[in-house]
C-alpha cells in the first residue's frame, strides 16, 4: 500500500479550557473537542463561554486547526429549550462542528442552525455501516464509532460507507456501553448521560453477605487483605502501537479521551500520537512503532492500558483490582513562559513543587526533550531560592538548550 491511497487521519485531542485548547493544538492536534455551558455530558469540565469559544476558534484558525463542541446529553423534556439559539451560536462564532447523539437535538440543530454540521456521538453507539448510512442520509457528515466496535468491523463498516469515521485511539473506558450508565444517578443523585457522572464504576467496591433472615453483614474477604476484590473500573485504552491498522481500517479521526485531564496530558498524548502519524504517512512500509512513544506515554497520569474492544473481548485482566501493575513515574513542574537566548535564563511557571538539585525534563512539540539538573531558581523579585513551593508562582532558571513559550517541564517522583 502506497502513502497516495492512504488519507491522512486527523489528530484529535480533548480540550476543558480555553488553556488546553491551546495546548493540544501547539503540541499537534489538527483538532480539538470542547463542551460549551450547556447540552454536553461533562459538567465539570470548565466548560467554555461562547467569549471563550470565539478566541478558541480564533486561535485554531490561526493554526490552521479545527474547533468541535460536544452536546451530546440525551435530553429529557424541557432540556432542549434553548438548543436552537445555542447551535445558532455556535455557527456564527464559527465551530467546525458539533458533536450530537440525542435525535431531537439533532433536528434541532439541522433545522434551526443550517449550515453547523453535525457528527454523531459516540453516546449513539453506532456499531454497522447501516446505522452510519442511516445518519449519512438525515446530512450528519462524521459518525464517532461505539468504542466496542472491533477492528474488523471497522473495516467492514468502511468498505460498505464513505461517511467520515471518527474512532476513540486512546484514553477511559467506560464500563457500561457506550456511556448508557445510570449507576451516578441512583448512588449519588447526579444524572451521567445528562453531564453529571459522578464516576461511581470508579468507587471501590466490597462483597457482602446479606441473607435474608439475617440482618448483620458480614464481610466476604479472606484475612485482612486491603485490596478490594471487585472492580467495575476498566483499564485505558492505547492504540499507539497498532496505528497501521487503525489507518488503513480507513479511520477519519483519531480521538483521544480526556476533557478533565492536564496541560500535561494532553500536550503529552497530543505529541505523541501526532509524531507517530507523522511517521507512518511519511514512510507506510517501513514504519516502527517506537519505544520512545510507548515511554513517553507511561511520564504522564493514567490509567493501566490496552487495547479496548479492538481485537477481543476485554477481560478481568482490562479491569482494575488490587495493586497497580505499571505506575507512571513523572510529574508535571511547570511551563516555559519566555526564554532569553542572550542570558541563557528560562521565565517558568510552576505547577508543582520542586527544587534546586532536582533532575528535570524538558520537552516541546516536535518531540523535542532534553535532561538537566536544576541549578539556580530567582524568584520574581530577583532573590535566589532554594525551592519552588508555591502554585503558578513565576521563576527564571539556567537552561543548558534552548526553549520555547509552551514547552513543559517534569520530574521523576
Amino acid at each position: 500500500m502506497t502513502t497516495k491511497q492512504l488519507k491522512r487521519p486527523e489528530v484529535l485531542a480533548p480540550a476543558g479550557t480555553l488553556e488546553k485548547l491551546k495546548t493540544a493544538i501547539h503540541y499537534g492536534a489538527d483538532a480539538v473537542y470542547i463542551g460549551g455551558d450547556a447540552y454536553g455530558l461533562r459538567s465539570r469540565a470548565g466548560n467554555f463561554s461562547f467569549e471563550d469559544m470565539a478566541e478558541g476558534v480564533a486561535f485554531a484558525k490561526e493554526h490552521n486547526a479545527k474547533v468541535y463542541v460536544a452536546a451530546n446529553m440525551v435530553t429529557h423534556e424541557g432540556d432542549e429549550q434553548g438548543s436552537g439559539e445555542f447551535f445558532r451560536t455556535l455557527r456564527d462564532i464559527g465551530i467546525n462542528a458539533v458533536i450530537v447523539s440525542d435525535p431531537a437535538l439533532i433536528e434541532i440543530c439541522a433545522l434551526e442552525a443550517p449550515g453547523l454540521p453535525i457528527h454523531l456521538s459516540t453516546q449513539a453507539s453506532a456499531t454497522n455501516y447501516e446505522t452510519l448510512e442511516f445518519w449519512k442520509n438525515e446530512g450528519l457528515e462524521r459518525v464517532v464509532l461505539a468504542r466496542e466496535v472491533s477492528m474488523e468491523e471497522v473495516r467492514a463498516i468502511r468498505a460498505h460507507t464513505d461517511i467520515e469515521i471518527e474512532a476513540f485511539i486512546h484514553g477511559a473506558m467506560c464500563i457500561s456501553y457506550s456511556g448508557r450508565c445510570t449507576l451516578s444517578n441512583h448512588m449519588s443523585k447526579r444524572d451521567a448521560n445528562r453531564g453529571g457522572c459522578s464516576q461511581s464504576c470508579r468507587w471501590k467496591y466490597d462483597l457482602f453477605d446479606m441473607p435474608m433472615a439475617d440482618t448483620r453483614r458480614s464481610l466476604l474477604t479472606s484475612g485482612e487483605v486491603e485490596e478490594e476484590d471487585f472492580s467495575m473500573s476498566a483499564v485505558d485504552m492505547a492504540m499507539i502501537e497498532h496505528i497501521p491498522d487503525l489507518i488503513e481500517a480507513g479511520v477519519d479521526s483519531f480521538k483521544i479521551e480526556g476533557r478533565m485531564k492536564s496541560i500535561h496530558y494532553v500536550s503529552t498524548v497530543a505529541n505523541v500520537y501526532k509524531a507517530a502519524v507523522d511517521s507512518y504517512m511519511a514512510d507506510p512500509d517501513n514504519y516502527v512503532c517506537k519505544q520512545e512513544w510507548l515511554d513517553e506515554l507511561w511520564k504522564v497520569a493514567q490509567r493501566e492500558l490496552s487495547t479496548g474492544f479492538y481485537y477481543q473481548t476485554p477481560s478481568e485482566e482490562e479491569q482494575l483490582f488490587g495493586p497497580r501493575r505499571k505506575i507512571p513515574v513523572y510529574k508535571f513542574v511547570g511551563e516555559v513562559l519566555a526564554y532569553d537566548d542572550t542570558t541563557g535564563l528560562a521565565t517558568i511557571r510552576q505547577r508543582n513543587h520542586f527544587s534546586v538539585g532536582d533532575e528535570v525534563e524538558f520537552y516541546g512539540p516536535g518531540f523535542r526533550h532534553f535532561h538537566q539538573p536544576v541549578t539556580e531558581m530567582i524568584d520574581d523579585k530577583g532573590v535566589s531560592i532554594e525551592r519552588a513551593p508555591h502554585p503558578m508562582m513565576v521563576l527564571t532558571m539556567p537552561v543548558i538548550s534552548p526553549v520555547e513559550p509552551g514547552d513543559m517541564i517534569r520530574k521523576k517522583k
